[in-house]
């Protein structure tokens, strides 16, 4: 069996913090922590994804009031032992050029677009530490049929749970966090 590099092991018998990641050049971009573990994202990742991802970026930008930013991959540090990295976070705070990531106080939504490699991170344990944070509004994307379908959760915040909300096939036409109107469909073509 193939020894691991250095840097792979954890410093401490509890593992990996979410600071550990800026001292960590070597590994693969976009890891992540869950738990204290490290995440590498080593599966290609598909035009699908890439598309999907990208273009609700584009059109949250497009229809945010000032003061809220819309960033692609950009990390969360959820807790000192979690730091994810959603694929994009709306964010109410300033823009700062040599920003590495948000807390989730900043953030008012998280998407998260499922691939075979993060579908039970993405539904599973992703889905309680957002909701844990506190982050108000979660939003999976899926594919059905080559198309995105969004599943849409928020924050109850007695219960410190998502509560399911609606589906949206064709297009998305949500009042929170802002009025937000996404048509699905363009988003895969």
């Amino acid at each position: 069996m193939d020894e691991l590099p250095d840097w792979m092991y954890a410093p401490r018998i509890e593992g990996w913090f979410a600071a550990d990641l800026d001292h960590l050049p070597q590994a693969p971009p976009h890891t992540e922590l869950l738990h204290g573990a490290l995440v590498f994202r080593l599966a290609p990742q598909r035009s699908w994804h890439d598309r999907v991802a990208r273009r609700p970026a584009t059109a949250l930008e497009a229809q945010a009031p000032d003061g809220l930013l819309v960033e692609s991959r950009m990390s969360v540090t959820l807790d000192e032992r979690n730091r994810l990295e959603p694929d994009v976070v709306l964010a109410q705070a300033a823009f700062e050029p040599d920003r590495a990531g948000y807390t989730p106080g900043e953030v008012l939504l998280v998407v998260e677009v499922v691939s075979p490699e993060s579908e039970c991170r993405d539904h599973g344990v992703k889905f309680g530490k957002y909701a844990e944070a506190g982050i108000p509004h979660y939003w999976i994307v899926e594919q059905e049929d080559g198309r995105p379908v969004v599943h849409i959760h928020e924050l109850d915040r007695v219960a410190h749970a998502y509560a399911p909300g609606r589906i949206f096939r064709g297009t998305l036409n949500r009042p929170v966090p802002f009025p937000i109107f996404v048509d699905l469909n363009a988003l895969a073509d």
